[in-house]
C-alpha cells in the first residue's frame, strides 16, 4: 500500500518535473534568441566592409 502510494506521487512529481524542465527550457531559449551579438565581431565585419 504505501509502496503503491509512493509510485503514485512519483508519478505525479515526475509530471510536474518535466513541465517544470520544459518552460525552463523555452525561457533560456528565448534568452538566447534575445541576446545581441557581441560588439567586436560586429566592429569586424564593419572594418572589412570599409576595406577597398
Amino acid at each position: 500500500m504505501i509502496a503503491d502510494t509512493a509510485i503514485y506521487v512519483s508519478k505525479r512529481l515526475q509530471r510536474a518535473a518535466f513541465a517544470l524542465l520544459c518552460l525552463m527550457a523555452a525561457q533560456l531559449t528565448l534568452a538566447l534568441a534575445s541576446c545581441e551579438a557581441e560588439p567586436a565581431a560586429m566592429a569586424a565585419r564593419v572594418s572589412l566592409a570599409e576595406l577597398p
